[in-house]
């Protein structure tokens, strides 16, 4: 006779039935040593009908043939002309319901760019057509609105308390296939430099999340939303468990003025920063480890009405830690114009606070600043919202010294740079930092009305 061995799945099964009372195949226990086993069920029941799917379609026009622009092929083969056609591109996302009586969803600016037709579908199946509020590029955070039928809003958490390790769950509409839900832990808090947005201050997370993710909630085991997830890090746009999100606490304040205004209006300090290394500590006989060096203030502006000076450490803002360059960014960059900060910061040794009224800083042409003597000979300014080929992303040049070394490298007036040493730039400080870093040259990349080239300063 054949010998039966049985294995330990089979055994873990009969113990199962033996804990839960039942004798019915395949039955999962509900308690265990009179305890309930764990379940996210009833909070996901709660936070699912607020999250919903977004579907968005454009149009693009494009030639039938690849060659027909090309007059050598005309010539030579003829054949009947031929119109541009259209084609319509779809795309998806996800998206949370943040007020139920205005019908007001937030998602990424991304998930809505270009799309002609927004399409929303709810968790109990009802579609709705979208219309789009506005949207921030650089911070990757978009409004559109439903109609108020019915709807749910999720309640909102606080990202600031968010601790390395706690447990959150990401909501969304991967590859289309639906509302489906992924739990992991927050991996690391305050990501930047990563050149995804212009303004990051990232959550990262395990959480499983992938394309169809973006706009989607980040929400704790309390079903309050803590994050909207935007990315992923992957070669080939799968997960491999890191991804990102946007803290709420960023994205609640941003979505207010895209409700108010269509836009974010933001305010500008007036300074040229860099990250406070121990060298330059040391060097500058600064007592402190860590802030955001001041290496340049801007004329007219906020900080130089407020008697902010070269060489001061900004340390806080509203009582928020500032450890660098990209924090101070992002700090600033949650303030509107006209509205009135305190800012801290260190001089002799001191600790200062000072109450600052920012503004916007428009540079009258020909009055940019100049951000470094790499770049000698050259002023820079930001760029309005609508200007250059790249939308937000650059810095102007707005004047060039005839034969200074910036001009012998081949800058010049109305030039656009959007990359130094490979680093996107979006403002002056992203100028001064990359400008700053310890390299034998600086490789810019510039726009230079509809072209494009390399220039390399030593």
């Amino acid at each position: 006779m054949k010998r039966v061995r049985f294995t330990p799945l089979f055994w873990l099964f009969i113990l199962s039935t033996l804990l839960s009372g039942s004798v019915s195949a395949g039955a999962v226990p509900s308690v265990i040593d009179g305890e309930p086993l764990p379940s996210l069920a009833p909070m996901l029941e709660r936070v699912l009908p607020s999250v919903v799917n977004i579907y968005t379609e454009s149009r693009v026009r494009e030639r039938q043939s690849p060659f027909q622009s090309d007059p050598f092929f005309e010539k030579f083969f003829g054949g009947p002309q031929t119109q541009p056609r259209e084609r319509r591109v779809s795309s998806l996302g996800s998206g949370v319901i943040i007020d139920a009586q205005a019908g007001h969803i937030i998602t990424n600016s991304h998930v809505i760019d270009g799309a002609d037709e927004i399409s929303v579908r709810l968790h109990d199946g009802r579609s709705f057509e979208a219309q789009r509020v506005g949207g921030d590029e650089d911070a990757d955070i978009a409004v559109i609105r439903i109609p108020p039928e019915q709807l749910q809003a999720i309640q909102f958490g606080d990202s600031d308390q968010l601790r390395v390790g706690d447990f959150v769950v990401a909501i969304g509409n991967p590859f289309g296939l639906g509302q489906t839900a992924t739990s992991g832990i927050v991996s690391a808090l305050g990501r930047t430099g990563l050149g995804i947005e212009g303004y990051e201050d990232f959550i990262q997370t395990d959480a499983s999340i992938n394309r169809g993710n973006s706009g989607g909630a980040l929400v704790n085991l309390r079903g309050e939303l803590v994050g909207v997830n935007t990315a992923i890090l992957a070669p080939g746009g799968g997960n491999i468990g890191i991804g990102f999100a946007i803290p709420i606490n960023m994205a609640a304040r941003l979505t207010r003025q895209i409700i108010d205004y269509g836009e974010v209006r933001r305010g500008r300090l007036g300074v040229i920063v860099q990250n406070l290394t121990p060298e330059l500590a040391e060097a500058l006989d600064i007592d402190a480890t860590s802030g955001a060096l001041i290496s340049q203030v801007m004329p007219d502006s906020a900080a130089a009405d407020a008697g902010l000076r070269e060489g001061d450490v900004i340390i806080a803002v509203d009582g928020r830690g500032i450890d660098g360059a990209s924090a101070l960014r992002n700090a600033i960059g949650l303030f509107r114009a006209d509205d009135e900060i305190e800012i801290s910061f260190l001089r002799d040794k001191k600790r200062n606070s000072k109450r600052i009224r920012i503004r916007s800083i428009e540079p009258p042409a020909g009055q940019g600043v100049q951000i470094s003597e790499r770049l000698e000979g050259a002023r820079l300014s930001d760029i309005d919202a609508e200007s250059g080929p790249q939308g937000k992303r650059g810095v102007r040049v707005v004047e060039v010294i005839p034969n200074s070394p910036a001009w012998q490298a081949g800058l010049r007036e109305g030039d656009l740079i959007i990359s130094v040493n490979k680093q996107p730039i979006y403002s002056l400080e992203d100028v001064q930092h990359a400008a700053g870093q310890q390299s034998s040259m600086l490789l810019l990349n510039i726009r230079r009305g509809e072209s494009a080239l390399f220039i390399v300063i030593r």
